[in-house]
C-alpha cells in the first residue's frame, strides 16, 4: 500500500512537472520607446501627416474662398451663373474630401505608410522577444500593453530589460508595473 502512494505520489509530482509551462511578460511599449529606430519612424510619419494636413488645409481654404466670393457675387449672377459655380464648389469639395480620406481614412497613404515604416521596427522587437524566450527556456511571452488582461505580475517575469539588452539597448528606468 506505501510503495503504491509513493508511486502515485512521484507520477502526480512528474506529471505536474511536465504540465508545468514558464511565462513571462514585456512591456512592449517601453521597448518600443526606448529603440533608436522607432523614433526615427515616429518623426517620419509625423512628418508626413503635417505635410498631408497642409495640403487638406490648403484645398478647403481655397473651398471656403471660392464659397465667400460666389455669397458676395450671387446678387450679380443669374440662375445658369449660379448653378456653375455651385457645381464648381462642390465638385472641389468633393476632391478635397477624396484627398483628405485617400491620405488619413483607415486604408489610406499614411496608414500605409505607417505599417511598412513601423512593421520591420516590431519585427526586430519580435526576433528579441523570441531569442529571450528561448534563451530562459520560456513556454510564453505576454504583452503588458495587449487586451489580455493581466492583473497581477511579478517583476521578476518581466523581460522587457533583457529584450533590450538582446536589441543592445540601455533599458533606463524600470517600465511601469
Amino acid at each position: 500500500m506505501k510503495k503504491t502512494i509513493l508511486v502515485l505520489l512521484f507520477t502526480l509530482i512528474t506529471v505536474t512537472g511536465a504540465f508545468a509551462q514558464r511565462f513571462a511578460y514585456v512591456d512592449s511599449e517601453y521597448i518600443l520607446k526606448r529603440m533608436p529606430e522607432y523614433a526615427s519612424a515616429q518623426k517620419q510619419i509625423e512628418a508626413l501627416s503635417v505635410q498631408w494636413q497642409k495640403e487638406v488645409d490648403a484645398r478647403f481654404q481655397e473651398i471656403d474662398r471660392l464659397y465667400k466670393a460666389y455669397q458676395a457675387d450671387q446678387v450679380l449672377m443669374t440662375a445658369d451663373m449660379k448653378k456653375r459655380r455651385e457645381a464648381e464648389i462642390a465638385d472641389k469639395e468633393k476632391t478635397a474630401k477624396d484627398f483628405q480620406r485617400q491620405k488619413f481614412g483607415p486604408d489610406g497613404e499614411l496608414a500605409q505608410k505607417s505599417n511598412s515604416i513601423i512593421k520591420p521596427v516590431q519585427d526586430k522587437m519580435a526576433k528579441a522577444i523570441q531569442a529571450v524566450a528561448e534563451n530562459d527556456n520560456l513556454d510564453m511571452i505576454f504583452d503588458k500593453n495587449s487586451e489580455v488582461i493581466m492583473l497581477y505580475a511579478s517583476p521578476r517575469y518581466d523581460k522587457s530589460a533583457d529584450v533590450l539588452a538582446k536589441l543592445g539597448l540601455k533599458s533606463g528606468s524600470t517600465p511601469a508595473k
